[in-house]
């Protein structure tokens, strides 16, 4: 999951984030930038109601209509003015949605234009384009300087079930989001295999690479990390293939491949998994390529990850969360930051934000420091993105405000930062 705050207010904290210009800190450390004092709301989904029976299949688990979750979205680097936002449309409670929505717009934000590709059986998807699937889930986005790229996890049936089958579907547009191509196929897998948490990224010194990775789960012979890229702009994709494998019982989660400036390094970074002799112990780390995905180094090891989850301070129901997935944005000069949930900052009572850096293109990394400017309650689904500037912002929840039994209610923060250690709030 890419965008990591509602929809509602998505957009605003991107644009606050990507817009600004001017030049970066100076010793000593600078100040933290000023909040920002003017801030649209903006609702980009609408409620969509799909034809009954659109996806073909009985229905198992609870449809929840009107719900849209699980945001990505993205920014076109030479009109900044475009964006593109996709989301989970009417999720199912055993996973996945009917289908995926998307949504452009060519004025910052403040107007968007719904459309949506064929990743699903409700959004048009059939055998003859590909995308003859019950359900979609887990949507990303990524902008080249020329096209812009969606990746959809598209399945029918559960999870290594019989007669089950799920497929990563990538689709192209060249209009900033208005119409999408008939997807292409990166993989695609039988009762054998599950395909899952995917990410794309466009190559932003060369637009004519694209690089997909997701883990793909055999069962209890584990998940290891799957690549996939284009060098001709998303005509061919070369075949999927395992860049780093944890072994047996083991999988990783949440792989997301960053791109450093000039030096064209790629960095994958990922939660590792490892259950053998049922220890269910994370950590997250990084793999390397120097050669657009070719070769992949050894993994390094950023931290340990020990994220408890997020529970209702109420009835101490657990709540759905990102635990376990990383977020990561590249700053100037090729600093790679990444942000999580972990309780470390607490004992081991509640989840903080942490967030470590690398200046030497993911080899050695930072002590994880925590973020979150509440640190005496639970924050939780981090998002982060460098300006060009070098400010880091980082979005997430918590639940200070949930005072009432009578909901669970919770608020957006976004904190910024020139120095990467003092940080302003911003509601």
């Amino acid at each position: 999951m890419s965008g990591r705050c509602a929809l509602a207010v998505l957009a605003l904290a991107s644009l606050a984030l990507a817009s600004g210009c001017g030049g970066g800190g100076s010793a000593p450390p600078p100040p933290p930038p000023p909040p920002f004092t003017s801030i649209t709301q903006v609702h980009v989904s609408q409620p969509v109601t799909f034809t009954a029976g659109c996806d073909g299949v009985a229905a198992t688990g609870t449809l929840y209509t009107g719900t849209a979750v699980e945001p990505s979205l993205a920014l076109n680097p030479l009109t900044p003015s475009n964006l593109i936002a996709a989301w989970q449309q009417n999720r199912w409670s055993d996973g996945g949605s009917q289908g995926l929505s998307l949504a452009a717009s060519f004025d910052g934000g403040m107007t968007w234009t719904l459309t949506n590709a064929a990743f699903s059986r409700c959004t048009g998807g059939n055998a003859g384009n590909g995308g003859d699937y019950a359900r979609a889930s887990d949507v990303w986005l990524t902008f080249s300087s020329g096209a812009a790229y969606a990746l959809s996890l598209s399945f029918t049936g559960g999870i290594l079930q019989p007669g089950s089958s799920s497929a990563m579907l990538v689709a192209r547009s060249g209009d900033g989001g208005m119409t999408w191509s008939v997807p292409t196929t990166l993989i695609k897998d039988g009762a054998t295999a599950f395909n899952d948490k995917g990410s794309i990224t466009a190559d932003p010194n060369n637009a004519s690479y694209v690089y997909a990775v997701w883990d793909r789960l055999t069962g209890a012979t584990g998940g290891p990390s799957y690549f996939a890229v284009t060098a001709d702009g998303g005509s061919t994709w070369q075949a999927p293939r395992s860049i780093y494998d944890p072994g047996p019982q083991n999988q990783t989660l949440g792989n997301q491949i960053v791109v450093l400036p000039v030096t064209d390094v790629l960095v994958n970074i990922f939660t590792e998994i490892d259950n053998t002799g049922g220890a269910g112990t994370s950590q997250l780390r990084a793999v390397r390529s120097l050669d657009h995905g070719t070769t992949w180094s050894a993994p390094m090891t950023i931290s340990s990850l020990t994220a408890v989850g997020s529970t209702d301070p109420h009835t101490g129901a657990a709540v759905r969360d990102g635990s376990g997935i990383p977020a990561m944005s590249v700053g100037p000069g090729g600093v790679i930051y990444v942000v999580w949930q972990d309780s470390r900052f607490s004992g081991g009572q509640r989840d903080g934000i942490a967030m470590s850096r690398s200046s030497d293109g993911g080899i050695t990394w930072s002590t994880p420091v925590e973020v979150n400017a509440d640190p005496s309650v639970q924050a939780f689904t981090p998002a982060i993105h460098v300006r060009a500037d070098g400010v880091i912002g980082v979005t997430y929840y918590d639940l200070r405000n949930d005072t009432s039994a009578a909901a669970l209610l919770t608020d957006c923060w976004l904190v910024t930062s020139s120095d990467g250690v003092t940080f302003r709030e911003t509601h």
